[in-house]
Formats: structure tokens, C-alpha cells, sequence
């Protein structure tokens, strides 16, 4: 199984969030945390944003 990283530009442009959304869903424990990659570099597992959507399409169809 491959795991791919994304950039918070990629984040903000498959969820429709900004910086600041996911950030704030991040404190709430409403969003994957990111993973450091460096002093000031974070990116996230594709997998784990794409499960987050999967789970708020669920929820707002009520299944």
C-alpha cells in the first residue's frame, strides 16, 4: 500500500477549506493532524483527508 503526503495547498483545494478552517477543525479533533516533515513543513496522509470527506458526505446525508 502506498501512502502519499499532500501540501496544505492540496488540503485546501479537495475540501474547499482554508488554512484557517483546518486548522481550527484540527483543535476541535475534527480534522487529521498533519505530519511534521521539518521545522516548518507539514503535509498530510491523502488517505486520511480522503476518509475525512468520505465521513462529512456521509453525515450530511444522513446514512
Amino acid at each position: 500500500m502506498t501512502k502519499k503526503l499532500i501540501r496544505r495547498n492540496e488540503v485546501e483545494r479537495v475540501t474547499g477549506l482554508k488554512r484557517s478552517s483546518i486548522y481550527l477543525k484540527i483543535k476541535e479533533g475534527d480534522f487529521p493532524k498533519p505530519i511534521k516533515l521539518g521545522m516548518r513543513a507539514v503535509a498530510w496522509l491523502e488517505a486520511d483527508v480522503m476518509q475525512w470527506i468520505e465521513s462529512k458526505v456521509t453525515e450530511s446525508r444522513g446514512a
